[in-house]
């Protein structure tokens, strides 16, 4: 084991002391100005945010003056009572890889493009779910969309066991 030995500066042990407290002094004082310095400089970047920020308060303040003073237009008002409330129905996403052809991926490319339910999907030309498709690389280029529609529209309608057998016929979507 290799212990370190120091040997003070001097030999005299009251010196010694006096050195190594003298050193310790200096050296709290060095932090001592490093860390105000640092700390001044943080506060005056501060001081300059407020500033700005007052600044930006009294602008907004008075724009908001100038608009409340300014005269309103022909302005109708009509009584709470009197607007009729319209019910707000959810749209529930519709498993789209009901339709043969479809899988989770090709799922998701349209639900990315607004497509989630069997009524959008048979509203949606097969060119553009083919756009879809080329915009989506040549992984998704090779699969034919072209009765995703008419499987939609019988989806949508709830004809599943005519849907079924249609599906029956067809392979990964395409017409044989």
């Amino acid at each position: 084991m290799i212990i370190l030995q120091v040997t003070p500066l001097s030999q005299n042990f009251w010196r010694a002391g006096f050195e190594a407290i003298a050193l310790l002094a200096v050296a709290a004082y060095i932090g001592w100005w490093l860390g105000r310095r640092t700390f001044a400089l943080k506060m005056e970047g501060l001081h300059a945010d407020i500033h700005a920020r007052r600044i930006e308060l009294n602008d907004c303040k008075k724009s908001k003056v100038a608009v409340a003073a300014a005269p309103a237009p022909n302005v109708v008002t009509v009584p709470v009572a009197n607007i009729a409330a319209v019910p707000v129905t959810p749209v529930i996403a519709d498993d789209l890889k009901i339709v043969e052809g479809i899988g989770p991926k090709i799922e998701g490319l349209l639900n990315d493009e607004g497509i989630i339910t069997f009524a959008q999907l048979a509203s949606t030309a097969p060119e553009r779910i083919k756009e879809i498709l080329h915009a989506a690389g040549p992984r998704f280029q090779i699969h034919d969309s072209s009765t995703w529609p008419q499987q939609s529209a019988l989806a949508r309608d709830s004809k599943w066991e005519e849907l079924k057998k249609w599906q029956d016929e067809l392979n990964k979507g395409r017409l044989e």
